[in-house]
């Protein structure tokens, strides 16, 4: 019996009861559904656990050659290793077509390599082991290996790590495209000038039960991307063909971006601080918010919709330079631009202005860019957009300038802003002279009592961040949460609640102020050229998977997905 109808045969003893008193539990075949590639990989296990024992070992230890743990990337960065092949290519180049490179010079090569002592590299398969060479991949880099019949010994998965010399070919035989296996020998460089291992020891790490995806594209499909990032990891470590960065490129530039983010502010004097992720009022944004409920204290709680009260009450305790990388939740519309939960990097300094932060902005986000992307100009859609040079300009100014003739008052400004102006911002632009009115944690310009002193970035027609001069008069901030209520009242129900305790730290006294909010995900979007927020998020927000959807379905859901 094999492993997927074992466990098929014994699942429903194991969950009659939970079926009977909680809910439906899907049997183990309606998750991996058995066809003729899980069965044939689950009697592939099998037969490896009659020659190895256990299949699923808890540990392999990798050798440290190249000076640290021996990942198949490190190996192939490796400076002896890098130096000779160059030099086999150097050799290569100057032979006739069909000409091998002379057999003393590729054993002079393949000696010092040799030298270099015995790796042990582990690695998921590339490709099915056809004959005596396959790949391994670390999920970055590729790395070839030879097995050849009679040579290499199996490495049983028992305590002792007892070695088989005869099975070694069998158990080659039965290892699939997509297994985890490790293995020991000594490098050496082939004919065509690529490095490969030749295998002494082979020992089995993990059995993939389901097939890989297609070696030449990876996943097209942008839905299952989304929904299976682990199998979008895999397809775009293993495809042949790319177009722009692989999957995991794009994450390993949204962790560059965050970790420059954090460097800069810490070199400039910040602290990072962990605010409530649960709280008891909705507040510090306009929005609309997610709503639990705690048993033990018997009240409401609401996920975070924005840290800014609690990071301003650090000000007024004494944090003079204080950020957070934070999540935050909002229960609203899904689009391109918008996941219901999201990155933000927030952050306050104490006597500074909105010019003083707009300033910090721009010199954050050049090195940041820089750092991630290895130039301050990136491409998206079509777009070259420079974080080199930021424009400044007021939002009434940006009316005239976008859209002329367009009759603007103070009650339809931003209306007219949003539908003439935004999608026009392709550069880096901040939009400043905000009115006083939606800006109710803001202070008001000195100059004109209506305009707050507040400004929003926009690059490629989406708002990357909103940043101002804090309001830090109590009194004046409790009357600005009393209109923010009377507009709820009128129905608004993104308006916001009055904090009472925020009103009270302000009344222990918050020294002039700045802050700022900057969209993590929208800037990754930027700088890896992808199209929707949720090719930026690891595992994004994603309507229920239903087997019976209908075509229809799927056509209106992704409509209204975009909208």
């Amino acid at each position: 019996m094999s492993f997927v109808d074992r466990a098929i045969d014994l699942m429903p003893l194991r969950t009659w009861g939970l079926r009977q008193t909680y809910m439906h539990i899907p049997d183990f075949k309606e998750i991996i559904e058995p066809n003729d590639q899980t069965r044939a990989r689950a009697e592939h296990l099998d037969a490896l656990r009659t020659l190895v024992g256990n299949v699923y070992p808890n540990k392999f230890v990798r050798s440290q050659v190249s000076g640290a743990e021996d990942t198949i990337s490190s190996i192939l960065h490796f400076k002896p290793v890098t130096e000779i092949v160059a030099e086999m290519a150097a050799v290569r180049a100057s032979l006739k077509e069909g000409e091998r490179p002379p057999a003393e010079i590729k054993d002079a090569l393949n000696t010092r390599l040799k030298d270099l002592g015995n790796i042990r590299i582990a690695g998921r398969l590339t490709t099915p082991p056809r004959g005596n060479f396959v790949h391994l991949t670390d999920g970055m880099s590729k790395l070839q290996i030879y097995c050849k019949k009679g040579t290499f010994s199996l490495v049983k998965n028992d305590a002792e790590h007892s070695l088989d010399a005869e099975n070694g070919w069998a158990a080659w035989q039965l290892i699939d495209h997509g297994d985890f296996v490790g293995v020991e020998g000594y490098l050496f460089v082939t004919n065509t000038g690529e490095v490969s291992v030749h295998v002494e020891t082979l020992q089995f790490l993990s059995k993939a039960m389901l097939p890989m995806p297609d070696k030449m594209h990876g996943i097209e499909d942008p839905e299952l991307k989304q929904r299976r990032r682990y199998v979008d990891l895999i397809g775009s470590s293993l495809a042949v063909e790319h177009e722009g960065l692989t999957t995991r490129e794009v994450f390993e530039t949204r962790a560059k971006v965050i970790s420059s983010a954090r460097n800069f502010l810490e070199d400039h004097g910040y602290i990072e601080v962990e605010t409530p992720m649960l709280t008891p009022k909705a507040t510090g944004a306009a929005a609309k918010p997610f709503k639990t409920h705690h048993n033990a204290l018997d009240i409401d709680l609401y996920a975070r919709i924005a840290p800014e009260l609690y990071l301003k009450r650090l000000v007024v305790g004494g944090f003079e330079k204080v950020y957070e990388l934070n999540r935050n939740f909002r229960n609203e519309g899904i689009s391109y631009k918008h996941n219901p939960e999201f990155t933000m990097l927030e952050f306050y300094c104490a006597y500074m202005d909105v010019e003083g932060m707009m300033n910090f902005c721009e010199e954050m986000l050049r090195q940041s860019v820089q750092k991630a992307a290895g130039r301050l100009t990136v491409d998206y859609e079509g777009n070259v957009i420079d974080f080199g040079r930021f424009e400044r300009i007021s939002m009434l100014d940006s009316i005239a300038k976008y859209a002329p003739g367009v009759e603007v008052t103070d009650r339809n400004i931003i209306t007219a802003f949003d539908e003439h102006v935004e999608s026009k911002l392709i550069q880096p632009t901040f939009i400043v002279d905000f009115p006083k009115i939606i800006s109710p944690l803001s202070k008001a310009s000195p100059e004109n009592p209506n305009i707050a002193e507040r400004f929003e970035l926009f690059i490629n027609g989406m708002e990357v961040a909103n940043g101002f001069s804090e309001l830090n008069d109590p009194k004046e901030q409790y009357e600005r949460f009393i209109d923010q209520m009377s507009e709820r009242e009128r129905g608004d129900e993104e308006a916001m609640i009055l904090d009472e305790d925020y009103i009270r730290a302000l009344s222990y006294g918050m020294p002039p102020a700045a802050g700022i909010g900057i969209g993590i995900d929208r800037l990754v979007m930027l700088l890896t050229n992808k199209h929707s927020i949720r090719d930026v998020i690891l595992f994004p927000h994603m309507r229920p998977e239903r087997k019976d959807t209908t075509e229809d379905d799927a056509e209106n859901a992704e409509n209204a997905e975009r909208r």
